[in-house]
């Protein structure tokens, strides 16, 4: 009898364990159809040293990647930011925002940033807010990190397209290639006027100009 009541608690803890494991994988939102309205977010984004309010509003206007992906300086995290980056030049020549969100803190965003000279910014989402807005909450529900999910939202503040399965290394060069945005615009527009918070950091390492006498010359 003994035997049997201890086999029966087994089985109810294993039970428990299981349906908090896959709980959260039952609790995963949708992803969002091209087409539809992109859900508004009011956050902050970091960007080198600086932390900024930024709202979706602010890129009206201009096309937004927003990519969310699991944690800062993961090996595949890591490929995908470092692929936004050595492409981002092309993505702001042709007027095309980009933002990384992950749930990660604003020291390891700001530290991820300056390790990979990553040019654009990263959006705060501790509470995974705008993830389970945009259905990239629970990628990993165990660890509670988010999918691996990328969004391309139009000017109009419409959905234009959507990543549910993402390969790091090409990504960057994939979202390109599809927005038509391979090679820099003919004949060369100005730089484009992009949002302030989508604007690249200046470096806090840069030098400032030499203070100049009223005479215009050099101090010693």
């Amino acid at each position: 009898m003994m035997r049997f009541v201890v086999m029966v608690v087994v089985v109810l803890v294993a039970a428990g364990f299981g349906a908090i494991a896959l709980r959260p994988r039952f609790a995963r939102a949708a992803m969002l159809p091209v087409g539809a309205p992109a859900p508004d977010f009011h956050g902050q984004i970091v960007t080198a040293d600086q932390v900024a309010p930024v709202n979706l509003s602010d890129f009206r206007g201009h096309k937004l990647v927003l990519y969310f992906y699991p944690k800062d300086n993961t090996p595949g995290c890591t490929r995908e930011a470092c692929a936004f980056r050595d492409g981002y030049a092309l993505f702001r020549a042709w007027g095309i925002a980009v933002l990384g969100c992950s749930i990660d803190s604003a020291e390891s965003h700001r530290a991820f940033a300056k390790k990979y000279r990553l040019p654009f910014p990263l959006l705060l989402d501790p509470e995974h807010t705008i993830a389970r807005a945009y259905g990239a909450d629970n990628g990993i529900p165990i660890l509670g990190l988010d999918r691996r999910v990328t969004y391309v939202i139009g000017a109009d503040g419409r959905i234009l397209k959507v990543y549910p399965d993402v390969d790091p290394a090409s990504h960057a060069r994939q979202i390109l290639r599809d927005l038509g945005a391979e090679n820099p615009p003919t004949p060369a527009p100005s730089p484009a006027v992009l949002p302030p918070a989508a604007a690249p950091a200046t470096s806090p390492t840069a030098k400032k100009p030499a203070a100049r006498h009223p005479r215009g010359e050099e101090e010693e």
